[in-house]
């Protein structure tokens, strides 16, 4: 792939359109993140929703800023320098822009220098993601969502994650249902969070160096994660995407939570009860169709980056 190929974008927004699309996209972060805003404003935690604004590290600002993708150039307003040559107004209100760069009065991601610094975190994202997809790994729904009861096998009252939920069975039952089941958690952030009781009990040891030929595309985290890929891949990918990826991590929270042994219907949710025939059946109903989701939003990043994606140069190992 010549540099052409990366420096020459397949299309320039206006202005005006950048500005348009970055109010629009701005206004859809907003009422995403909404509810957290407000609560986080009043002091209040959310033991559903907080978690993709804790187990990943992306504050509501992060998720609002906008990025057209690596294909796309915009215009911006300018004003002249000292020198006589135009200096670019940031459209999007965020700061200076991390990873771009100015030619003239046009903006757009500095794709060169992304894939020069961050080269490592590239490759290993890019193969993450192709490895993990349906077309490449056979999908695994017999896990039933039995991390949550793993972190809170034999654990003393009070300290489990979400203390401030109650449990829906008793302790005893609780741990009567981790040790009936067959643990066959792939995750490794799933993994690290049993309790030490449970660990041992599951059939895979996940590490981060195995995470690659592990991960699983039936896996409620790995669907999640894409939103994590997703942001870390910013500015390449655009902001819509990342959103699209939000959204189904909000949703697989859902179905992680309503199957865990957390009783979350005060919170407005329902309730997936796993330690049942009919439970699992609705579990993995629900997973299949998220899983198809997730493969879609994987097949999107994947199209995106596939330019990227394959020149010896810019995946350095």
């Amino acid at each position: 792939m010549s540099t052409l190929d990366v420096d020459a974008p397949t299309r320039v927004l206006s202005a005006e359109a950048a500005g348009l699309a970055r109010r629009a996209h701005e206004e859809r972060a907003d009422a995403l993140t909404a509810a957290h805003r407000e609560r986080r404003a009043r002091g209040q935690k959310h033991p559903v929703e907080d978690f993709l604004f804790t187990y990943y590290p992306f504050s509501p600002a992060k998720l609002r800023r906008w990025h057209p993708g690596w294909q796309v150039a915009y215009q911006a307003a300018a004003d002249l320098g000292p020198d006589g040559e135009p200096v670019i107004a940031d459209v999007d209100e965020a700061g200076s822009r991390s990873w771009y760069r100015d030619a003239g009065s046009t903006r757009r991601a500095d794709v060169q220098r992304y894939l020069g610094e961050r080269a490592d975190a590239f490759a290993f994202i890019t193969r993450l993601l192709a490895s993990s997809s349906l077309s490449r790994r056979r999908p695994q729904f017999g896990c039933f969502g039995l991390h949550e009861w793993a972190m809170v096998h034999r654990l003393p009252p009070g300290a489990q994650r979400h203390e401030d939920l109650p449990l829906r069975l008793s302790p005893a039952e609780t741990d009567a249902v981790v040790e009936r089941e067959n643990l066959v958690c792939s995750h490794l952030d799933a993994f690290r969070f049993f309790t030490p009781s449970a660990a041992p009990r599951n059939a895979l040891a996940p590490t981060r160096e195995a995470q690659v030929e592990l991960d699983n595309p039936a896996c409620l985290h790995v669907g999640m994660d894409l939103y994590k890929w997703a942001v870390k891949l910013t500015p390449l990918v655009p902001s819509s995407l990342v959103l699209d990826c939000f959204e189904h991590a909000r949703e697989t929270r859902a179905l992680d939570m309503e199957a865990s042994p957390y009783d979350v219907r005060p919170l407005g949710y329902g309730v997936v009860p796993i330690e049942t025939p009919a439970g699992k059946a609705a579990y993995v109903r629900r997973q299949r169709e998220l899983a198809e989701r997730a493969e879609q939003l994987r097949a999107r990043l994947l199209g995106c980056l596939a330019p990227l994606i394959g020149d010896p140069g810019r995946q350095r190992r």
